[in-house]
């Protein structure tokens, strides 16, 4: 009688071990559109890799203060006499430099597809990454550089591993919040006496466009406060948007591409305060913020500088760097503005914060140019979005 049961055993052991970790753990589904919540998420002002100090005085001395976050150079505020930063390549340090980039300045849009083998991430940028979660090392190229990369799904999450250079990595997590519909992005710089954390926080795109685009062009008469009603009428989609196959009157609201622009005349400015590096690297809050202003009222707007009321031009600057006299820059623009709207698993409408248009880029090189050449990406992107929003309002 034992030997059935031990036949039984030996079986269900071998199906263990011969299905894929892939498939033995739990799986969670990613795939959609994401869009950033700012408000859930974290962003501390400094967050990065410790400066990696190598002795030269012999085995017994030690570092004396921890290096400036995000740096590669000397520590903060000096450092004893002895230690110098340890060697790294040209290409380890831009490496460095991209990916603490990407941690500091997350996209505010992110879609990612799933197949039985594969995870594609497209940023909204439109550049996009493909990971084999088999736990095998692949290589990626961000821009020119090699980067090594390791995925495997855990139980409930994605683990994406980025090999940043030696003893020191990324490590990205994708979980699904149980309850809710929201998309946690944990990253962790992972290094020899522990890393910076970070959390950030992804919701459903698909709801909050379709709300806030439809509650933008809706007629005064129809929005909250006017005893009208804004609720969603049976069988529509969220915001009031008739749902696919719905056979409710479509609600009235202007269709038209770039509706959103139409009108617009007045624009706020707001520059996010630079960090030293970025100072240390040549940029200037002042004269990007004057640069600016001086683009949009040569434009025709009528602009008012450090103001966030009703729609305003919102840029932010990350810079990592000098390192080896090169310094490297993620720079975005973003158009935003502010209307009331109800959200799809919400009964009163809420004021809501909403992207009408968005360009970023990343810069790097010298640091006697550097300023140059953000401050040039800056006002192109400024052109472009008078050049539309003019377009619309012919």
């Amino acid at each position: 009688m034992a030997q059935p049961r031990f036949v039984v055993l030996l079986s269900a052991l071998a199906v263990i071990i011969l299905c894929p970790p892939s498939v033995r753990a739990q799986t969670i589904d990613l795939a959609g559109r994401w869009t950033l919540n700012r408000e859930l998420s974290q962003f501390p002002r400094e967050i990065g890799f410790d400066a990696d100090l190598g002795s030269t005085a012999g085995p017994a001395a030690a570092p004396s203060s921890r290096g400036r976050r995000g740096g590669r150079g000397a520590a903060a505020g000096g450092g004893t006499a002895g230690f110098t930063a340890a060697r790294e390549s040209e290409e380890d340090a831009q490496r460095l430099q991209l990916l603490t980039g990407e941690v500091r300045n997350p996209p505010a849009h992110l879609t990612i597809a799933e197949d039985a083998g594969a995870v594609t991430m497209t940023d909204d940028g439109g550049q996009s990454r493909t990971f084999h979660p088999d736990g095998r090392q692949e290589e990626l190229h961000i821009g020119n550089v090699p980067v090594a990369v390791t995925a495997r799904r855990e139980p409930d999450q994605l683990v994406v591993l980025y090999k940043v250079e030696q003893g020191r990595q990324l490590r990205y997590t994708y979980a699904r919040t149980p309850g809710s519909s929201q998309l946690v992005v944990e990253v962790q710089f992972v290094q020899r006496r522990g890393g910076d954390h970070v959390r950030r926080v992804y919701e459903p795109a698909s709801a909050t466009e379709a709300t806030t685009t439809t509650q933008t062009s809706i007629p005064a008469s129809a929005k909250p406060g006017t005893g009208q009603s804004t609720g969603s009428a049976p069988g529509s989609g969220p915001g009031g948007v008739p749902g696919v196959g719905s056979g409710a009157p479509r609600q009235t609201f202007n269709q038209a591409p770039g509706a959103e622009l139409k009108g617009l005349k007045n624009l706020g400015i707001v520059v996010e305060d630079l960090s030293s590096q970025a100072t240390a690297c040549g940029l200037s809050h002042g004269a990007i913020e004057a640069a600016i202003a001086k683009r949009l009222s040569d434009a025709g707007f009528s602009v008012r500088r450090n103001s966030d009321e009703d729609t305003y031009l919102y840029v932010n600057i990350i810079t990592t760097g000098p390192t080896n006299g090169l310094c490297i820059s993620r720079y975005d623009a973003f158009l935003y503005t502010h209307t009331t709207a109800t959200l799809s698993y919400q009964q009163a409408p809420v004021l809501v914060q909403v992207a009408l248009l968005h360009k970023g880029g990343l810069v790097g090189g010298a640091s006697s140019s550097h300023a140059e050449g953000v401050l040039r990406g800056l006002q192109d992107y400024v052109d472009q979005f008078t050049t539309r929003i003019r377009d619309v309002n012919k």
